[in-house]
């Protein structure tokens, strides 16, 4: 990589304070960013990778170099570790001489100089980045150098860990210029600035959005990294879907399999106003000579308010009809299995196989339309989660990426490991007689043929759990470092739909966006709590979020609710995400810690190769332009949120927020007058953060907060993970 034509660039990363092990101070300070210290608290490697990738991607590149005090003969896991957590190739300077001389407390500062001197020596036609942070010796041993080299060194890039504070750049005298950041995301644009690089410079590529292989970070696994030719196509609400879903059941035969993957089941749920109910669309599949296999969470124990009961019931009903429904209890302690998913192959016509994944199980309360009266036939529920107007959202998918789709269940379905192994959910179990594990089934069939222009990749996360698991051993965690390499490209809106928006960790992503790009708007639509349910513990833990991405982004976020046209609260069961009208993703996962790291979660994200050549026809000015699906999905919900006949008025992201600020403001005016006169359009209200309505006492932070953490919102990243704040 050059400078303004001038000489080459070179890239020293002293990667001593990102490796898994690290000295006893550094632990110490890992230790204590445990605890989230308020909504500035963004200290974390969250886009150090990028910040080396782009060095490293320059034209010419920039030779990429990784210092450490640790000394040689550790150099193969150390390389290990870097592929594992992303970094890009490069040449690895161990400056150590023995593992315990020294660099266990903290000591290598000479050493690690002698080693740049060196390099320096090597390469004199190299003008250096150094990039390290400031909880080691790196100011020291950065400004020491770049004195002595004078001219040599291009510029210094510093995570601070000592002090929460905005990123800066500084000058000092002579010196080349210091840019300093909390983490390497809203480090980026500073050092981009000091060097001269451009945002852009080369065609975008599909791994600019999608997780490559080694990103997964789960070699086990049968997926492959993408598919390309895809038909994507969205059902909004839970009756647009059940009702194309009792369709396709209808049309399966001899040969043909169903497979389904749910967190609940419940078969007397009517598809449609005059049925067939779930367990009648499912037993008549099965019965016209269909294979149909079923993965349902067992759950919780039902004194705990849980369903194993309807679980139970269904699994029961199938299997009366020779379907087999395994009752899955494979997780860590107080997950669950989340993942939503229904896989149609077809024996002899593969172009009429289909998938479905998103937020809608095959359940009571689900089958609301876009009126949002609630789902007519739990109309009368006692449970009000059932009862509620409710917004969700689904893809159905045909073409290769139905083959991924069946291979994860498939993984699921042939884990030798035991479903249950506790005595409180074995007895019972064998008291019901549910079967142990499933019938042999054959391994999934060839790609469907190509039919349309969307790549699709599957994410998931998996928690590493004892035993493990066979197909993702260390756990998977690809929906999160998905959004987090989504998130750090994004540049002018970021459209989510989500049922928590919940923990500190996840918002910190979104915040760092929001500091990047100064142009960049969050419009986040939630559920309304209930004003009879109080505070609950979970409040602390949105509080926390709330607060981080307000105090990132201003006015420029904007989190709202829904209610329907006689002012009653939908409830926002959707897992949707848009950026820049480029990438999408529908799915079971909600922005907390327990999808990203605890319990089971499938997502879809889609990049459509096909353009939207309205204005503004490259939203996010990187070269990718507006994308047909994800534009699709963003203009369609939220034409229902604002009472939109046309797409005109949102198709600009700053027109859209604007809109959505408008509308909600009116809204929320006219109740506050007592709802007279005629109501203005749109169903969007301000959602009063929690953090406005919660006192964060001392009490909730050091007792209720752990509790919730605990409890409600856990955590199954290995400790090495938490301690790092990456995923």
């Amino acid at each position: 990589m050059t400078t303004g034509g001038s000489r080459q660039l070179g890239v020293v990363y002293d990667v001593d304070g990102v490796l898994r092990i690290a000295p006893l101070r550094r632990q110490w300070g890992r230790l204590q960013a445990l605890v989230a210290h308020g909504a500035r608290d963004r200290r974390s490697l969250l886009g150090m990778q990028r910040v080396l990738g782009v060095l490293a991607e320059g034209d010419p590149p920039a030779e990429v170099y990784f210092l450490t005090a640790l000394p040689h003969r550790l150099a193969r896991p150390l390389r290990a570790a870097l592929r594992h957590d992303q970094y890009p190739g490069g040449t690895l300077l161990t400056a150590g001489r023995s593992l315990f001389s020294g660099w266990l407390f903290g000591a290598g500062l000479d050493r690690k100089r002698a080693t740049l001197d060196r390099l320096a020596a090597a390469h004199p036609e190299v003008s250096w980045v150094l990039v390290g942070d400031d909880a080691g010796h790196d100011p020291a041993l950065f400004e020491g150098f770049a004195r002595d080299h004078p001219g040599r060194v291009a510029a210094i890039a510093m995570r601070r860990l000592l002090g929460v504070a905005d990123a800066s750049t500084r000058t000092d005298g002579d010196g080349p210029p210091v840019v300093e950041a909390p983490n390497g995301e809203e480090l980026l644009p500073g050092l981009r600035a000091v060097l001269g690089l451009a945002e852009t410079g080369r065609a975008p590529r599909i791994d600019d959005w999608f997780l490559t292989e080694s990103q997964r970070g789960n070699p086990a696994t049968r997926l492959r990294p993408w598919t390309e030719g895809n038909d994507v196509r969205l059902r909004v609400h839970g009756a647009a879907y059940y009702r194309v879903l009792a369709e396709r059941l209808s049309r399966t035969g001899p040969g043909d399999q169903v497979l389904f993957l749910g967190w609940r089941g419940d078969g007397d749920q009517q598809l449609t106003d005059h049925g067939p109910t779930v367990a009648e669309a499912l037993v008549d599949a099965a019965r016209c000579g269909a294979r149909v296999c079923g993965l349902l969470w067992r759950s919780h124990l039902s004194a705990f308010g849980y369903h194993v009961g309807q679980n139970r019931r269904l699994a029961a009903d199938l299997r009366a009809a020779g379907a087999e429904v395994l009752l899955d209890q494979r997780i860590r302690p107080l997950g669950s299995h989340h993942q939503k998913l229904v896989v149609i192959r077809h024996d002899t016509e593969p172009s009429d196989d289909v998938a479905y994944v998103g937020g809608i199980d095959l359940v009571l309360g689900a089958r609301d339309d876009i009126v949002h009266r609630g789902d007519p036939q739990s109309s009368a529920a006692a449970d009000a989660y059932d009862r509620d107007p409710r917004h969700d959202a689904q893809l159905e998918l045909r073409g290769p990426v139905v083959r991924d789709l069946h291979e994860v269940f498939f993984e699921r379905w042939v884990d030798p490991t035991p479903l249950v192994r506790l005595p409180w959910h074995v007895v019972p179990d064998l008291v019901h007689r549910l079967p142990r594990r499933g019938s042999l089934l054959p391994a999934p069939t060839p790609d469907p043929p190509a039919t349309g222009t969307c790549a699709v990749q599957v994410l998931r996360t998996y928690p590493r759990r004892t035993p493990p698991t066979p197909f993702a051993p260390w756990g998977e965690r690809s929906v999160a470092r998905a959004f987090i390499k989504a998130l750090g490209r994004a540049q002018r809106l970021v459209y989510v739909e989500d049922q928590y928006l919940w923990s500190a960790d996840v918002a910190r992503v979104f915040a760092a966006a929001l500091r990047r790009a100064p142009g960049l708007h969050l419009v986040a639509v939630v559920p309304r709590p209930h004003h009879d349910a109080g505070p609950n513990p979970a409040m602390i833990g949105q509080a926390e979020a709330m607060a981080m991405v307000h105090e990132a982004g201003g006015d420029r976020v904007q989190v709202l609710d829904v209610e329907n046209d006689e002012a009653s609260p939908v409830y926002v069961h959707a897992k949707v995400c848009v950026i820049d009208d480029v990438w999408a993703t529908v799915g079971s996962n909600n922005f907390n810690t327990r999808s990203w790291t605890h319990d089971s979660e499938l997502v879809t994200a889609v990049l459509d190769a096909e353009r939207d050549d309205r204005a503004p026809a490259d939203p996010g000015g990187l070269g990718d332009g507006a994308r047909t699906f994800a534009r699709r999905l963003r203009l369609e919900l939220l034409r229902e949120h604002l009472g939109l006949a046309d797409d005109a008025a949102i198709l600009d992201p700053d027109h859209a927020a604007e809109l959505v600020r408008t509308r909600a403001a009116a809204l929320d005016a006219w109740h506050a007058a007592g709802a007279e006169g005629e109501r203005p359009p749109g169903r969007l209200r301000r959602h009063t953060p929690v953090h406005e309505q919660v006192e964060i006492t001392l009490r909730r932070r050091w007792i209720t907060g752990p509790a919730y953490r605990r409890v409600l919102d856990p955590d199954g990243r290995p400790l090495r993970a938490r301690l790092q704040r990456t995923y």
